[in-house]
């Protein structure tokens, strides 16, 4: 699939694009490869119908507790979440037409500094012909990115020294 800059951020900009969120509770699928294979399959199976219909798609799955998370798989020409979209413009130029690629996004307070990951998983082209591969692909960037979550540690704050200076007193005599 490929689309022209000035259509990519049309269709994001009046959200002409697939979407999808799911929300499990961080404990049904922490510990389940099967369940997480259920929604990963999911989350493929829509992205991979929305590039068959020529279509952007956002599709997410939030995963709510402690320490939530919300993982998505967006269609893009770059790997700039569409809430990013403004910027696109200033890498690509309007005329062309750019290919697709489908990235995967790892949003959470426990990921790192910047609170954000985002990677490409695959070509459009390769998803399409092969989304079991990709399932399972899928699957074990989510299961990594858990354990991340799960043993991050927000980095130290500096603590700003209080000094106290002495007050000296004179004393008239």
């Amino acid at each position: 699939m490929k689309i022209n800059l000035k259509d990519l951020i049309d269709k994001i900009e009046n959200e002409d694009y697939i979407q999808d969120l799911e929300t499990v509770k961080y404990a049904d699928v922490s510990k389940s490869k099967a369940k997480l294979k259920t929604y990963a399959t999911k989350m493929i199976k829509e992205t991979v119908a929305g590039i068959k219909h020529n279509s952007l798609v956002q599709t997410q799955l939030a995963l709510d507790g402690r320490r939530p998370v919300t993982f998505a798989l967006e269609t893009n020409i770059i790997n700039l979440p569409f809430s990013n979209y403004k910027k696109i413009s200033n890498f690509f130029e309007e005329e062309e037409d750019y290919e697709i690629n489908v990235y995967f996004e790892t949003r959470s307070d426990f990921v790192n500094a910047s609170k954000f990951r985002i990677d490409q998983l695959a070509t459009d082209e390769e998803l399409v012909s092969d989304p079991d591969k990709f399932i399972d692909i899928l699957v074990d960037n989510i299961q990594e990115k858990l354990q991340v979550i799960r043993e991050y540690k927000k980095p130290e704050t500096k603590e700003t020294k209080k000094t106290t200076k002495k007050k000296t007193k004179t004393s008239k005599k």
